[in-house]
């Protein structure tokens, strides 16, 4: 599988990955990008237009393996930190249960970790019936609300949107809906910060208990006033949280998960 990815940064410094969630690319980091233009940055694109198109499948644990394998070889013995949201922090606790030897600092937002069947059942139908709005402009900003997708970068999500193709997308949220906290998470010897929006579902809030309750190196706090796309919704706050982590200052402002 080839994976499509960028580089910023100062590479002589500690390496911070960025994976992005489902519905938008690597571009949603941009701000962060920016931010910790002092730190190697790597962000790869999960979905990349040629896979979209050729209607390839998608694996949390295959990208999780080839991400893996792009941080040992970036990384020389650098600190190694991974910044996940969503679908992308799903990979990210897969890689962790993977090789958590290779990983200093894990950041995990808005990560499902409650199997859905009942809904996984229902995502091809679904699928198949509205599939046609995806190229609807209206509905693409609804979409693109929902994550707080400003004006800034709406043209760059329809376009990638209009572009999926439907197998991709069924198999994107099958993956999606069937995660669970994988084996051998609660021995990794990371550290761990989970953070959910206080305005996420109800199901996206139990999943970050679930998360911190099952591996003691981790931290948990429910962001106050936000649903789901702190980065792309408050990107200054987001990257303090981060950096915050990082130094081993402080926990973010909000309720702590215990």
């Amino acid at each position: 599988m080839t994976l499509h990815y960028k580089e910023y940064g100062n590479q002589r410094m500690p390496l911070i990955m960025f994976i992005h969630g489902g519905g938008v690319s690597g571009w949603m980091w941009d701000k962060q990008v920016q931010c910790f233009s002092d730190y190697h940055c790597v962000v790869p694109n999960l979905v990349n237009d040629e896979s979209s198109q050729r209607g390839l499948d998608f694996s949390i644990n295959n990208h999780a393996n080839v991400l893996l394998d792009l941080i040992a070889e970036k990384a020389n013995g650098k600190t190694v930190i991974i910044v996940g949201f969503s679908l992308g922090a799903q990979i990210a606790l897969q890689m962790i249960s993977l090789k958590p030897q290779l990983l200093d600092y894990a950041f995990i937002n808005s990560a499902l970790v409650r199997p859905q069947p009942f809904m996984k059942r229902l995502i091809k139908p679904i699928v198949k019936l509205s599939f046609p709005l995806i190229k609807n402009k209206l509905f693409a900003k609804t979409q693109a609300n929902a994550l707080y997708i400003g004006h800034e970068y709406f043209d760059l999500y329809y376009q990638e949107t209009s572009k999926m193709k439907m197998d991709t997308l069924i198999k994107v949220l099958e993956e999606n809906m069937s995660f669970s906290i994988p084996e051998n998470f609660s021995q990794a010897s990371c550290k761990i910060l989970v953070t959910v929006g206080e305005k996420e579902k109800r199901m996206m809030i139990k999943s970050a208990v679930d998360i911190v309750n099952s591996n003691p190196n981790c931290k948990g706090v429910i962001l106050p006033n936000i649903g789901h796309g702190v980065s792309l919704a408050m990107p200054d706050f987001f990257n303090e949280i981060v950096e915050n982590w990082v130094n081993n200052v402080q926990l973010p402002e909000g309720k702590v998960i215990k």
